[in-house]
């Protein structure tokens, strides 16, 4: 574990419970796949920590798409 302080940049950044609900989204995400909690993430925060939540979205659409390609190649 980081030695920061809690609070701190590392540990908890003001972006990860800045949604409306105050819920973190690491609680959520840490529910579900790799790609999915990405994803979901990605999204979470697309318009609360940077200055290009278009960036964000398309990387969710990438981890969504790897997503499905992970479950069509499970189905083989």
């Amino acid at each position: 574990m980081s030695d920061e302080p809690i609070g701190g940049p590392v540990n908890h950044p003001p972006h990860y419970n800045a949604h409306p609900s105050g819920v973190e989204c690491v609680d959520v995400v840490e529910h579900m796949s790799f790609n999915l909690g990405n994803a979901v993430k990605y999204i979470w925060r697309a318009d609360l920590k940077s200055d290009n939540p278009d960036q964000d979205l398309a990387k969710a659409i990438w981890c969504l798409e790897r997503e499905r390609e992970r479950i069509r190649k499970a189905k083989l």
